[in-house]
């Protein structure tokens, strides 16, 4: 089965006047090829069948991308340089400030929920050991992995964290946060109660739930004070 009858719904170029396609702008190209990445992998999608999605001719799409390595850089470009440049301003030195990480977990959940195959990609990327994927993690994860440690490592301490458990932290909480939109097509099936989970509602629900896990993980620790121990008695002679 080829990927653009794999995929549901389809998605296509508008159409406009006598029947002629309206050629599609660079962010339906880069939507269209995200969705079909995400869910054929890299290696299982050709600039045929992208744009045979959209109702177009191969050759056209090398007005845009010239080939389909360049097509799937720009993909990740777009949806992981501006969660890298987020992670890098996310929180001062010091205690983790839930009005900062508020602000960040906001921006984070707007532009995963905006692209929301990417999340996906990633996953199906890290399955597949080829020379795009070793790309992928030089580039882009290994740059997200020393930011978000960088950023845990500012608060792990006064969070009761030891020093050897900060990397299995940090790669959990990534999990924590992308694992919602990796998993979006099955929530629809096994929670299908509780509504679409791209959805303004289901979205709350998710920001505060990443705010409470996030807190709770990386907040301070009270520290315990010594209790006093009552005075013994003298025995009577």
């Amino acid at each position: 089965m080829s990927p653009s009858t794999a995929m549901s719904p389809t998605r296509r170029a508008p159409r406009a006047g006598a029947g002629k396609p309206v050629q599609p702008t660079r962010e339906v190209i880069l939507d269209t090829a995200e969705r079909l990445f995400a869910i054929c992998g890299v290696d299982g999608v050709a600039l045929r069948d992208l744009a045979r999605d959209m109702g177009l001719t191969a050759p056209s799409l090398y007005n845009h991308f010239a080939s389909k390595q360049a097509l799937y850089d720009a993909v990740l470009e777009r949806g992981l340089h501006p969660i890298v440049a987020l992670l890098a301003q996310a929180w001062h030195p010091g205690a983790l400030r839930p009005d900062n990480m508020r602000t960040t977990l906001d921006r984070l959940v707007t532009h995963l929920a905006k692209h929301p195959h990417l999340a996906r990609l990633l996953q199906r990327a890290l399955l597949e050991e080829t020379g795009s994927v070793q790309e992928l993690m030089t580039r882009w994860l290994s740059q997200l992995y020393r930011e978000g440690f960088a950023v845990i490592s500012e608060t792990a301490e006064g969070a009761g964290w030891d020093a050897a458990e900060l990397p299995h932290l940090t790669i959990g909480l990534f999990g924590l946060v992308f694992a919602y939109f990796t998993n979006a097509t099955a929530l629809r099936v096994i929670a299908a109660g509780t509504g679409d989970p791209l959805s303004a509602d289901s979205l709350a629900v998710q920001r505060a739930f990443l705010e409470k896990a996030i807190f709770r993980l990386l907040g301070p620790r009270a520290r315990r004070t010594a209790t006093a121990l009552p005075a013994k008695r003298k025995k009577r002679v």
